[in-house]
């Protein structure tokens, strides 16, 4: 019977860093899409709409993806327990890197009219179910081949993926805004690094496929417990109440985390008739920064995990980030980028 405590050290390591690598791809993508909505596409997609209105409409195209996540999550748990999770990672890889290369070759309103907006929304859906089977396959492959006193930590690699996508999609936004200035930026610089993410996903699909699959996955195969049940079923037919709760308790943090990752602090600090008017430059390093610290952060929240326990760093950081949410606006409000 295989079990994690027969995964090598040397195997463990190789997965940790395939979905850590995997996850800050994936979520480059994501995020790259998010600061974009506010700075650009509210302009070049939704260009006959009044400004306030299309800014809007930005930004709806930005949770319209949150709605489409727990169906990625529903399909990626249901065929990981029946395909594997290597597999599914695989496809949501490619899934998330097409979607994003095709959004940086897609024309904007004035080429391609009501079209443009269309197609910019349908590729945003797929971005959205990629996201939602990507961070718990990922995940739930580093836990399985986690010793039983480390799961924190590896639970927390593929978690330290999403601030380095943050960190790297904010990064060449920042070296763009250099590179391609004002009305450039506008024109074709923003496209650059979303045409960036085919050479990432190759990349990715280099490292995800030298990695075994998931010891448990394994030994469900070999008990044929992946046959015998429906593995979605399942889970709502026992765990009902604990998966609404536990999606109620995520929701808070990511309502939360979203109003600066998702696109919004940006357009709102950088927007020159807005009340703050921020450089749009100094507001992408100003993300930059916060995602290097939520990296750090997020590893240290998977050492003392396994040290104090999941619901106590839990509680810890919920305390933390309502502190942070209270400050936010008011500090950005002071226009000081210090």
């Amino acid at each position: 019977m295989t079990t994690t405590t027969s995964v090598s050290r040397r195997e463990r390591r190789k997965v940790l860093a395939a979905t850590t690598i995997g996850t800050a791809i994936e979520w480059y993508d994501y995020f790259l899409y998010a600061a974009v909505a506010g700075l650009v596409f509210n302009k070049v997609m939704f260009g006959p709409l009044e400004g306030g209105l299309a800014s809007i409409i930005a930004f709806l195209t930005v949770g319209i993806s949150f709605l489409f996540r727990p169906l990625g999550a529903f399909l990626a748990g249901h065929y990981g327990d029946r395909l594997g999770r290597r597999f599914v990672l695989m496809v949501t890889l490619f899934a998330m890197g097409g979607a994003t290369t095709l959004i940086g070759l897609l024309p904007t309103y004035d080429t391609l009219g009501y079209f443009a907006p269309l197609l910019l929304i349908l590729l945003r859906i797929i971005q959205g179910i990629s996201a939602g089977g990507e961070w718990g396959s990922a995940v739930l492959l580093a836990v399985e081949h986690a010793p039983k006193e480390k799961r924190g930590m590896f639970g927390a690699g593929p978690q330290i993926g999403v601030p380095i996508g943050l960190l790297l999609s904010s990064a060449v936004l920042s070296i763009m805004n250099w590179v391609a200035p004002g009305d450039a930026f506008m024109e074709w610089g923003w496209r650059v690094p979303f045409l960036l993410s085919i050479a990432l996903v190759a990349v990715g699909y280099f490292v995800r496929m030298g990695v075994d699959e998931s010891p448990v996955f394994e030994e469900m195969a070999e008990r044929k417990e992946v046959e015998a049940e429906n593995p979605a079923k399942l889970l709502f037919k026992h765990f009902t109440p604990l998966v609404i709760v536990a999606a109620l308790v995520f929701a808070g943090n990511g309502t939360v985390g979203y109003m600066t990752t998702g696109g919004y602090i940006q357009s709102y600090a950088s927007n020159p008739d807005g009340p703050v008017g921020l450089a749009r430059g100094d507001v992408l390093n100003a993300v930059t920064l916060s995602a290097f610290t939520w990296m750090l952060f997020t590893l240290f929240a998977g050492f003392i995990s396994d040290k104090i326990g999941r619901r106590t760093t839990y509680l810890i950081g919920f305390v933390l980030q309502a502190i942070a949410a209270a400050a936010l606006f008011p500090l950005v409000n002071t226009a000081n980028l210090g």
